[in-house]
């Protein structure tokens, strides 16, 4: 870790309540953040320009789980973070007020949780993750979990995605059936975990690494809504190699600031379509000549896919 005044370079696991658990050389470091970091600084021009003002960060978090950063260690196992490097990826959603929440950044991937019953699979909120991860640019992947609930084909109940191209793989955290599968695709990665309450995700990192004990509860039998079990994120080292961001449940996910075009963008299946519109600002709504809405007509594009982008879209205008 080198001397008490010598940075040292960690991950941040966990953020709780203004104290940072970071993880460096092997070693678990529990830090406080910079005071001038969680503010922006207003400087006057010139060859020596000076501070004139000050605010605070309103609008996004100063630091998240996964940022990388640079810290002094202190001389009782504590330490201050100095600074924060450069963020590669995020996922985020827009939480109270408005405010710009990132659940996890400097992503690989991210492993949307769908249960296949208990509670039901909700199509429409897990089409707002997967556009969340497609604006990040972040592999996306659907673990349909509890397929010990349903009878035939757990992939079926999730075969839009499939067609669209995504890789749905069928895990059961009980009978550990498809774990296999995804530790190999989770091996080397830095991955998360999302997907609502009661999915079962923290029942899949348990199962994935034995040992882990992870907080889980049954969902609630009279509303059939998951509990919140996970009230923070945490990135978790995996034995195997690679590491996992654990996340609260979301019931609400609304998506950060995306506009109509860019959420178009974020459908893979109406890219081959978007640039052979009639109209290059075309909306995708009421437009003649609009070569998504005919791709929908014909079959080529999911209704309720279409019909999923259609209320995103409003959404982010209504904003």
């Amino acid at each position: 870790m080198g001397n008490a005044n010598t940075e040292a370079e960690g991950i941040v696991l966990r953020a709780v309540c203004g104290v940072y658990t970071v993880h460096a050389d092997g070693r678990i470091v529990h830090c406080t953040l910079r005071g001038n970091l969680k503010k922006e600084f207003e400087y006057s021009g010139g060859s020596a320009p000076r501070v004139t003002g000050v605010k605070r960060h309103h609008g996004r978090d100063a630091l998240a789980v996964g940022d990388r950063v640079l810290f002094v260690p202190g001389p009782h196992g504590g330490g201050i973070i100095e600074a924060i490097l450069p963020r590669r990826s995020r996922f985020s959603r827009t939480g109270f007020r408005g405010r710009e929440h990132t659940v996890v950044c400097n992503l690989d991937l991210v492993v949307i949780v769908a249960a296949c019953a208990e509670p039901n699979p909700d199509m429409w909120k897990l089409d707002r993750f997967l556009v969340a991860a497609e604006a990040e640019g972040l592999d996306a992947v659907i673990a349909a979990n509890k397929t010990d609930l349903v009878s035939g084909d757990a992939v079926a109940i999730f075969v839009e995605y499939v067609n669209v191209g995504y890789k749905v793989v069928p895990v059961c955290a009980k009978s550990g059936d498809g774990l296999r599968a995804l530790q190999e695709i989770l091996t080397g990665r830095i991955a998360a975990f999302v997907g609502a309450s009661g999915v079962g995700k923290s029942s899949l990192l348990n199962a994935l690494q034995p040992g882990l004990n992870l907080r889980t509860a049954d969902i609630g039998r009279v509303t059939w809504k998951g509990r919140h079990t996970t009230t923070a994120a945490q990135l978790i080292p995996l034995r195997f190699g690679g590491w996992v961001a654990d996340t609260p449940g979301l019931r609400q996910f609304e998506l950060t600031d995306l506009d109509r075009e860019e959420i178009a963008d974020c459908f893979p299946e109406f890219r081959p379509y978007i640039g052979q519109c009639r109209f290059d600002d075309c909306r995708h709504e009421a437009e003649p000549g609009c070569a998504v809405r005919d791709a929908v007509e014909c079959g080529r594009i999911s209704p309720r896919r279409y019909e999923s982008f259609r209320l995103m879209a409003a959404a982010a205008e209504s904003r």
